[in-house]
């Protein structure tokens, strides 16, 4: 791949509440090669930032691309081929919102992963778990009290969220299959959730043997677990287990905040999708039973992201919007600067995104090393976090891998 060079990027990652001064960016072999103040070498590519902000390309921590549809029953019954092709148009239009890299929590698969690393298809960087476990009647058993199906039914379809497992024996092998098929995390459905159709939220469904058993076999593969958790004794059964990635965390308490931070956990919240939920839930398919949950949720979501901020919580970037509702994406930008500071809120999709998926130095910074994914964003997002909103319209530089997805100056 031949030499890039960004001139006068004043860079925005953050680290700190204000731009850098200008520096310029030599990118080579999909890598950040060189960040200085200035350097003599020239390039075939060059192109000028100034007036411009430069950011790290985005980082989503909790995404769905195969939820094309708000029920999610329906989605996992969806003909395969077509819901690939749903999933395509679903990740295209993420990267163009600036968003470089991705991590699915529960459904995509090994296939979609290595479509996008051949370049058949363009989208994010796709992180996968594979199917989250859940068990019987719990979160992601979508079949409800009278469906007559088989789990087994549900194994081959690229819709379906996740898979049904119960008993220790079962958990390991599912955590074993999954990792083997390309997972590179395990995702637990451990508490009850708003979109399954038999579990109330406070449904804590799985054992602690099981749980324990997951995040074994997660360290034996040298990898971790991934919880969808909401209520605070759920997650204080999770951390007991050894869990990394707490999803969600809406109906946490301050003292398990901070035994999260103790045991260097993280935890993603992923507000924005229940704001929808709230106000369009049912207009996008999501079913009656499940509209009547989300308002146990809303509003202390975001009294729980304001304690996590207090007490210093490592917090990732997350939307888990589903169906129609995905567009929205980037509205967690403005939703959590009502409450923190614009500078942390970035540094969730950026840096902090990157330690939450340990990729540390390799996603989520302009520096020598990482992948050369980074956007141009038309003013300061410090100053105004809608910039990073309104599909990718303030952007009109979007790179992955040290190639241009979008060039719009």
């Amino acid at each position: 791949m031949s030499m890039k060079i960004i001139r006068n990027a004043r860079i925005v990652d953050g680290s700190t509440d204000r731009a850098s001064d200008p520096k310029d960016i030599v990118i080579e072999n999909g890598r950040f090669r060189e960040v200085a103040d200035k350097v003599t070498i020239t390039a075939e590519t060059e192109i000028d930032a100034a007036g411009h902000h430069v950011l790290p390309g985005l980082i989503d921590c909790h995404v769905h691309v195969i939820a094309t549809d708000a029920n999610l029953g329906a989605n996992a019954e969806v003909q395969n081929s077509l819901l690939a092709y749903r999933a395509m148009g679903l990740m295209k239009n993420m990267i163009m919102r600036g968003f470089t890299t991705v991590r699915d929590l529960g459904g995509a698969d090994q296939g979609i992963v290595d479509a996008i690393e051949e370049r058949l298809i363009t989208a994010p960087r796709l992180v996968i778990c594979g199917k989250a476990l859940s068990q019987t009647g719990g979160h992601t058993d979508y079949r409800g009290r009278y469906n007559p199906r088989s789990v087994e039914f549900y194994r081959g379809q690229i819709g379906a969220m996740g898979r049904v497992v119960d008993g220790v024996d079962d958990v390991r092998r599912a955590c074993r299959e999954e990792i083997k098929a390309g997972a590179t995390f395990i995702k637990v459905m451990a508490n009850g959730g708003v979109s399954s159709p038999t579990d109330p939220i406070g449904f804590l469904g799985f054992s602690m043997a099981e749980l324990e058993a997951a995040v074994e076999e997660a360290r034996n593969a040298e990898t971790y677990v991934s919880g969808h958790l909401y209520t605070d004794e759920a997650i204080n059964r999770a951390l007991d287990a050894g869990f990394y990635s707490i999803e969600h965390a809406n109906l946490i308490k301050r003292e398990t905040v901070k035994r999260v931070v103790e045991a260097g956990a993280a935890v993603i919240p992923t507000n924005i999708t229940y704001e929808l939920l709230a106000k369009d839930g049912a207009r996008f398919g999501l079913p009656p039973e499940s509209v009547e949950k989300v308002s146990v949720v809303l509003d202390a979501g975001i009294e729980a992201l304001t304690m996590l901020h207090e007490e210093g919580a490592l917090m990732g970037y997350g939307s888990d919007l589903l169906g129609g509702m995905q567009p929205h994406q980037s509205g967690e930008f403005e939703l959590r600067g009502r409450h923190i500071p614009a500078h942390d809120v970035i540094r969730s999709a950026t840096l902090d995104a990157a330690k939450v998926m340990r990729m540390d130095g390799q996603i989520g910074a302009i520096k020598e090393g990482a992948f050369a994914d980074l956007i141009f964003v038309d003013g300061n997002p410090l100053d105004d976090l809608t910039l990073l909103a309104d599909q990718g319209a303030h952007m009109p530089v979007i790179m992955k891998d040290g190639a241009l997805v979008k060039n719009s100056l």
